[in-house]
C-alpha cells in the first residue's frame, strides 16, 4: 500500500530492506516533501561538509531520487550522488533523472541495489554526506544502528513521522485512527514515530551532535490528489491494525473525501528532520 504511511512510505512488511513502494506514490508526494524540508538544518550541513573537494552523498532508500533532486540544488560544488536501494525498478528511475547543483553544473549519479542491513561502514568510506527521506519511521532499531555506525561523516536524515495528525475541521473519530495507525507503524519491531529518538540515541551514543527541526506537511485544497490518497491509505492501514474500526471506516473515510474534495479539509501531517554531526564537525 504506496500510501499507508503519514509521511512515510507505507506498505506492509515489518522490515524496510524488503519493502518496495509504488513510484507513483513517490512522485505524488514529491512537492510536499520538497515544500515540508526543514531549509534551516542547510546552513549547519554546509558548514559541516568539506569545503574544497568534491562531495560524494550516500542516499539510502533513494527511492525515485525526489530528495537528490532537492538537495543537490541547495549545495555548491561538484557532487557525485550514490543512489541506494534495493529496488531496481526504483533504481532505474532515480538514476534517469538529472542532478543540477547549486552552481547549475550537473552531478554525476551512480546507482547500487542492496539491502540496507548489509551496509558497513566500509561501503561509506570516502562519502562527504549520508542522506535519506522518510525512512527512518519504517525501520528497526538494528537498522537505524546500522546507519549510525556506518556514517563517518554527517547525516541529514529527513521527513520521519512522529506520530502527530490534525485535521481541520476536526472530528472525533480522528483520534481512534490515528492511533490504529501509529500502532500499526510500529508492528512487528518497527519503530515508527519513536524513530527518530532511537536515531538521536544511536548518533549521539557515538559522539555526534544532532539537530533536529520540525517538517510537516501542511495539505490544504492545493494539494486535494495527494490528500485524497493519503487518507485512503492511512485509513487502510489503521483498519488493518485495528480490525475493530472498519465498520466506522467506510463512513469516515466517505466524508473526509468528501471534505478535501468540495476544499474543505486541511491536513497537518508532523514530522522531524534530523542532522547528525560527527563530533568534531560541529
Amino acid at each position: 500500500m504506496g500510501a499507508a504511511s503519514a509521511g512515510g512510505r507505507g506498505g506492509s512488511s515489518p522490515r524496510k530492506e524488503t519493502l518496495s513502494f509504488d513510484p507513483d506514490w513517490l512522485a505524488l508526494r514529491e512537492s510536499a516533501d520538497a515544500a515540508a524540508r526543514a531549509a534551516d538544518l542547510l546552513e549547519p550541513l554546509r558548514a559541516a561538509l568539506p569545503p574544497d573537494e568534491p562531495l560524494v552523498i550516500w542516499d539510502l532508500g533513494c527511492g525515485t531520487g525526489s530528495l537528490g533532486r532537492w538537495l543537490s540544488g541547495r549545495l555548491r560544488g561538484p557532487q557525485h550522488w550514490i543512489l541506494h536501494d534495493h529496488d531496481p525498478a526504483l533504481l532505474d528511475r532515480a538514476g534517469a533523472g538529472g542532478y543540477i547543483t547549486a552552481d547549475g553544473l550537473p552531478a554525476t549519479i551512480e546507482t547500487r541495489a542492496g539491502d540496507l542491513a548489509a551496509l558497513r561502514a566500509s561501503d561509506l568510506v570516502g562519502a562527504s554526506l549520508v542522506t535519506a527521506s522518510a525512512l527512518l519511521d519504517v525501520l528497526t532499531a538494528a537498522g537505524i544502528e546500522t546507519i549510525a555506525a556506518a556514517a563517518a561523516c554527517p547525516a541529514l536524515l529527513t521527513l520521519s513521522v512522529v506520530g502527530r495528525v490534525r485535521f481541520s475541521p476536526a472530528e472525533p473519530l480522528d483520534a481512534a485512527f490515528a492511533a490504529a495507525f501509529d500502532a500499526h507503524q510500529r508492528r512487528g519491531d518497527l519503530l515508527g514515530p519513536d524513530a527518530v529518538t532511537a536515531a538521536i540515541k544511536a548518533f549521539g551514543r557515538r559522539g555526534a551532535t544532532v539537530l533536529t527541526r520540525p517538517s510537516p506537511w501542511r495539505l490544504g485544497p492545493g494539494q486535494s490528489t495527494l490528500t485524497a490518497a493519503w487518507l485512503r491509505g492511512w485509513v487502510g492501514a489503521a483498519v488493518e491494525q485495528q480490525p475493530d474500526l472498519a465498520s466506522f471506516a467506510g463512513d469516515y473515510l466517505s466524508r473526509r473525501l468528501a471534505d478535501c474534495a468540495a476544499g474543505r479539509l486541511s491536513v497537518e501531517v508532523h514530522h522531524l528532520d534530523l542532522l547528525a554531526l560527527p563530533g568534531g564537525t560541529s
